[in-house]
């Protein structure tokens, strides 16, 4: 029965994304700052649970980073249209994830890889894209008091950690896609 306390915390998070982003259109910042803290905390329980407990599953492995994109990707675009972030950013930070995507979908579709794994430039470039929203929203709900300079290294800070992981994530599948034609071309061998 709790075996699946993980992927429900983990569902929590991916609902909660259009209340957030309802909440971030109308501006009710506060209210969108306690709902990603809420997202926060199921992301925390939800891998805690499953590690602590071996309550992992394969819908989980999938569900828990489509979970997290959702709500970033979310928020990142939300924060742009509302101009608490430039529109620039609103599209870097979904951008560099549609442009993973499209590199997984080449490797499932034309290749034999299958396991796609996050690298550390993707790790640092989630913890900062989150410090980052979790710190704009809650600047936004405080009316903005945050100097312009700690604003703009959060902005900065984030554009470039997505910039350096996505360029990453590109060595990476470009390294892959060669590995797979040398061993395709050993085999023909």
């Amino acid at each position: 029965m709790f075996r699946n306390l993980p992927n429900v915390l983990t569902s929590l998070r991916l609902i909660l994304a259009p209340f957030v982003a309802e909440r971030l259109y109308r501006r009710s910042y506060g209210q969108a700052l306690l709902l990603v803290l809420i997202a926060g905390i199921t992301d925390g329980m939800d891998g805690w649970l499953a590690r602590r407990f071996q309550w992992t599953s394969r819908a989980g492995a999938y569900l828990d980073p489509v979970a997290d994109k959702a709500l970033l990707v979310t928020v990142y675009i939300l924060l742009g249209v509302v101009h608490v972030i430039p529109v620039w950013l609103a599209v870097l930070v979904p951008g560099r994830d549609m442009f993973i995507l499209m590199m997984v979908a080449v490797g499932f579709l034309f290749t034999p890889l299958r396991e796609f794994p996050p690298s550390p430039a993707g790790k640092i470039s989630t913890i900062v894209q989150v410090s980052a929203a979790v710190g704009l929203i809650a600047d936004a709900a405080m009316g903005q008091r945050a100097p312009a300079a700690v604003v703009d290294i959060l902005i900065w800070a984030t554009a470039v950690a997505t910039t350096w992981s996505g360029l990453d994530y590109a060595r990476r599948g470009l390294a892959g896609l060669r590995r797979v034609r040398i061993d395709l071309s050993n085999s023909r061998r």
